[in-house]
């Protein structure tokens, strides 16, 4: 009798003590649920006991097909930490990735991410038509990634083009720029460079295509990222040709009756 209840004893414990050893030795995690190419992907975790002289191993596999491999030392925390840029011929197709990790020999851990290539991201090609008062109106063609556009106004006091968007994500716009519009033009009447305020603070851009009529320009934003100013040296003129005859024929008026207000006759 004794014997019976000491080997239920010892088969109940071998029961609950099995799952504590079968147990992953490793976590993982990536900073972000979703990457573009070209972006940056931290892969980081914990292993919860340390075996000295044993690595991580982390694969990234796309559709079953192994895409990176590398191996990190673990620190004396047992903390991991791994980046990989999401560019190159293997980073071809878009959709689900899988992370897996692997301590020692049967401490596996793994987590996913979606991946979208250039080739799949939607650019949305747009023209915007500009209010310029009295001069009328311009167009301007856009496209943005990460986005979209809801305003785009002209500010002449600082000879800049505002654009307001609402940035769903860090991305870019690229901007046909009609040099009738906006130019940034140096004394000697040769090209010059923008300033591009997003926010408050001076960003880069790029200058894709220049030719007579039109400056195409590329800039990066930020996720949040709200307004951004263009500003140059030459802006499309406030009045326009109505508005400066009147503007002419008000001035003429006000020379006429002064001159015959102050007219003295003998």
């Amino acid at each position: 009798m004794k014997t019976r209840i000491i080997s239920g004893f010892l088969i109940l414990l071998i029961i609950f003590t099995l799952p504590v050893f079968a147990e992953s030795l490793i976590s993982v995690k990536t900073d972000s649920n979703s990457y573009k190419e070209g972006e940056t992907i931290v892969v980081s975790g914990k292993v919860s006991t340390i075996i000295t002289g044993t690595p991580v191993t982390i694969q990234i596999f796309s559709q079953g097909n192994l895409v990176d491999i590398a191996q990190i030392t673990v620190a004396e925390d047992g903390s991991y930490s791994h980046t990989v840029i999401a560019e190159g011929p293997l980073w071809s197709k878009a959709g689900e990735y899988t992370v897996k990790t692997t301590f020692g020999k049967e401490n596996i851990a793994e987590t996913q991410f979606n991946f979208s290539p250039k080739t799949d991201i939607p650019v949305a090609t747009k023209t915007f038509e500009v209010d310029a008062g009295n001069q009328g109106t311009f167009d301007v063609q856009y496209s943005i990634e990460g986005g979209i556009v809801k305003n785009m106004l002209i500010d002449k006091d600082i000879f800049a083009l505002i654009i307001v968007i609402e940035s769903t994500d860090s991305g870019s716009i690229s901007l046909e720029i009609p040099r009738e519009a906006l130019d940034a033009k140096k004394q000697d009447k040769t090209d010059d460079t923008f300033i591009i305020i997003i926010d408050g603070i001076e960003a880069p851009y790029q200058e894709t295509i220049t030719d007579s009529n039109t400056r195409v320009i590329t800039i990066n934003f930020e996720q949040g990222d709200s307004d951004i100013e263009i500003i140059g040296t030459t802006i499309i003129p406030e009045f326009g040709t109505i508005a400066v005859m009147i503007l002419v024929i008000g001035m003429v008026t006000i020379i006429v009756v002064t001159k015959n207000r102050f007219q003295i006759h003998i």
